[in-house]
């Protein structure tokens, strides 16, 4: 079994480095894309359509503050393609809270983040609460260049703001009988209503991901807290966010509010509603298909104005990042 090589900062072609001008001040007008239509739920995603005015102006209102303070990490300064544009990483997203369509960052708005409280217990020695200002305060904050993958077949490419999910772990020292973690996201029928179809209210709310305590213990496993130099836009997930480079982007629960270590495998919402579809480890795999569509290729978000002409690259077991987790699978 091969993987991609992701080399040290100093063995980076300076063709692969976003200019740091480029980094923070491009903007793209954003006109008429329609997403691919291939929907990620047993239920059929209607569409993953944009909407066809300008959002530049609101969109760049949602996009936070300014976080200083944090260092970049040199291992993962750069993920071998170029940085995607912030206006494509913060207008098109998954957020099923607030609908079936890329088309919710304007609906995620609604998301209330202040005062927020993320509870971590279960089977740990020093049980947990924190509020807003720990999240990025408490912990030392740095920047990874991550390549991130959808089960959908699309992919990006986002520098994250965050700390390493391990240093969560250090702080909380999980039992030795925990085997597993859950991660709950925010949930209000009043605020969050789900997909359009008809059938949002009754879906296994809240939306809960998980995983094992060597996958959270693994040095990618990340809480991403930002992104782009800036406070998390509510539509990526604010405050908090689960970041997992090497597995589908469904597992990377948003807006968390709850974890907790168990000992037996917490149940997870596409695993629920759809298990031959979206497996519980949900690696990067371009061998195993999803039932619906291909995985042996994805297409990069806005290469091209027409997203039907975004460029086509082959996919990478566990999204290039197999010499960091492969040993999890052996």
């Amino acid at each position: 079994m091969s993987f991609i090589h992701l080399p040290q900062s100093w063995q980076l072609p300076t063709s692969r480095v976003t200019p740091e001008a480029a980094y923070w001040n491009r903007r793209r007008v954003l006109k008429g894309l329609v997403g691919m239509g291939i929907g990620a739920s047993a239920v059929s995603f209607a569409s993953c359509q944009r909407s066809a005015t300008n959002p530049d102006s609101a969109l760049q209102a949602t996009w936070g503050n300014r976080l200083n303070g944090f260092t970049l990490n040199p291992d993962f300064r750069d993920a071998g393609r170029a940085i995607t544009e912030r206006s494509d990483a913060t207008s098109y997203n998954n957020f099923y809270e607030f609908g079936g369509t890329k088309n919710i960052w304007e609906a995620a708005q609604a998301l209330p983040t202040d005062p927020w409280t993320l509870e971590v217990g279960g089977l740990v020695k020093n049980p947990q609460t924190y509020d807003l200002d720990d999240l990025t305060q408490r912990f030392p904050l740095e920047e990874r260049v991550y390549r991130f993958r959808c089960v959908e077949a699309w992919a990006m490419v986002v520098p994250w703001l965050g700390f390493p999910m391990r240093s969560l772990m250090a702080a909380v020292e999980p039992t030795s009988d925990a085997k597993f973690v859950s991660f709950t996201s925010f949930y209000d029928p009043e605020v969050t209503p789900g997909p359009s179809w008809g059938l949002g209210r009754d879906l296994p709310w809240p939306y809960v991901e998980a995983l094992t305590i060597e996958e959270m213990a693994n040095e990618l496993a990340f809480f991403a807290v930002g992104l782009y130099g800036r406070t998390l836009p509510k539509q990526n997930g604010a405050p908090i966010r689960m970041v997992l480079p090497w597995k589908y982007g469904f597992k990377g629960g948003k807006s968390i509010v709850k974890i907790e270590f168990t000992r037996e495998q917490p149940a997870t919402y596409w695993n629920t509603i759809s298990p031959n579809e979206y497996g519980f480890e949900a690696n990067v795999n371009p061998d195993v298909p999803h039932p619906r569509w291909s995985q042996k290729t994805e297409k990069i978000v806005g290469t091209n104005t027409n997203p039907f002409d975004w460029e086509r690259q082959d996919t990478v077991i566990y999204n290039g990042y197999g010499d960091y987790v492969a040993d999890l699978y052996a």
